[in-house]
């Protein structure tokens, strides 16, 4: 099944049940950390266990939490009053942007 960022947004948004939602940064914030930290540790048990080589089931695992990183990305967008395809926009203009600079390598934000 296809989904458009807005598609994705408006079936995630009736599925936000935190406290303050819509005036609530913080725990939209954390819980992307978390998943974050989540996946990071599964990718590490893949150098530890399985000498660095993505098992055939890691892809399932990964996808869920990235899913749930992807569903905490939405709520902090909807907490800033933005949209993830506002999001992916402004990346892709500013990758680009880098690129014609010759500067995507390097340190610093505003590079």
């Amino acid at each position: 099944m296809s989904l458009t960022f807005l598609d994705y947004s408006r079936r995630a948004r009736p599925l936000a049940i935190y406290p303050n939602v819509g005036d609530n940064l913080e725990y939209p914030t954390l819980g992307i950390c978390s998943e974050a930290g989540e996946l990071a540790g599964k990718v590490k048990k893949i150098q530890r266990d399985h000498a660095g080589i993505i098992p055939y089931d890691f892809r399932v695992k990964a996808m869920k939490e990235l899913g749930d990183a992807l569903w905490y990305l939405d709520a902090i967008c909807h907490e800033l009053g933005i949209t993830l395809s506002d999001v992916a926009s402004n990346n892709l203009s500013k990758l680009e942007d880098r690129q014609e600079r010759g500067v995507l390598k390097g340190d610093g934000d505003d590079r």
